[in-house]
């Protein structure tokens, strides 16, 4: 795996800057994340979460969440960026966007991502409703080598994009900081390649971060290949044997939703840790009707 692989969309939630995301989540921005106050829709909430992103103890980038919700409507950013040494020989960055309804887990309707290096780049979009795909496009498109397993019509219904899986409602009415609240399965697709991430609970720790002081909830994450990946790979195998991934939820108040707080994947270029270094919030409870735009 090279560092240029981070930010490739079929391996940003395999990789870690996108564990499952940010993203790895394999998604960056055209410039370094700054702290900055969210602004909230009408009557919504709205947090901003700025990440470091660590490769085997060295620092390699920044990322950032910017999540905006009225009602039952979302809207998801996410950025990131290769740094120093890295970031000048690789050129790594590239943005995501995701929009939808909110349920027991997000019904994205709309996602796109661009990612770049210092050699090539690649873009995604697909339109969706509720969740259900109806359109992806990949440019510049994906070379069939005749060894990918299928992803069928079912499998692109009922999906996350790869920005909305960082995004996780909370079960019911009970506390956000329940248990119960890591227990789920992300189903992904990213527009080539479908696949399960199943969250569990581990523990409860306390974290002191800027912007938030509180309980983070500890959930082991395991990667289970569906659709759309090449089984012979060694890369394919390896995640899913790999027991050492993991993401502390923590909990957005006034939208009942958590996001992550770090994120860990062991790679095999070493330990790869997406850890918040600031946490931005700003509006109140959300107000039942939504007119947050989709865009």
């Amino acid at each position: 795996m090279t560092m240029s692989a981070l930010f490739h969309p079929r391996k940003a939630l395999v990789s870690a800057a996108t564990l499952f995301g940010i993203a790895a989540l394999g998604l960056g921005s055209g410039a370094e994340a700054r702290p900055r106050a969210p602004k909230a829709p009408p009557g919504g909430a709205a947090v901003v979460v700025d990440y470091g992103v660590n490769l085997a103890g060295f620092p390699i980038g920044t990322a950032q969440i910017s999540g905006a919700f009225e009602g039952s409507r979302y809207r998801m950013d996410v950025s990131a960026q290769l740094t120093g040494l890295v970031g000048a020989v690789t050129g790594g960055q590239g943005s995501a966007r995701a929009a939808g309804n909110l349920s027991e887990k997000p019904l994205p309707n709309a996602f796109s991502i661009a990612t770049r290096t210092s050699n090539s780049g690649i873009a995604v979009r697909m339109a969706l409703a509720n969740g259900n795909v109806s359109r992806a496009e990949i440019t510049p498109p994906l070379i069939d080598m005749g060894d990918r397993v299928p992803v069928s019509a079912a499998a692109k219904r009922g999906i996350v994009d790869p920005a909305s899986a960082l995004l996780m409602p909370a079960h019911g009415r009970g506390d956000l900081a329940d248990p119960a609240n890591c227990n789920r399965t992300l189903p992904v697709f990213d527009g080539a390649t479908r696949f399960n991430v199943v969250l569990s609970y581990s523990e409860t720790r306390q974290v002191d971060k800027p912007g938030y002081s509180g309980p983070v909830l500890v959930c082991n994450a395991r990667y289970i290949a569906i659709g759309g990946h090449r089984p012979d790979r060694p890369g394919v195998k390896f995640m899913e044997d790999n027991t050492d991934m993991s993401v502390w939820l923590a909990p957005v108040e006034g939208a009942r939703v958590l996001l992550p707080m770090r994120i860990s994947v062991r790679t095999t270029l070493g330990t790869n840790i997406i850890e918040a270094t600031r946490w931005t919030r700003s509006g109140g409870a959300p107000t039942a009707q939504a007119s947050l735009a989709a865009h």
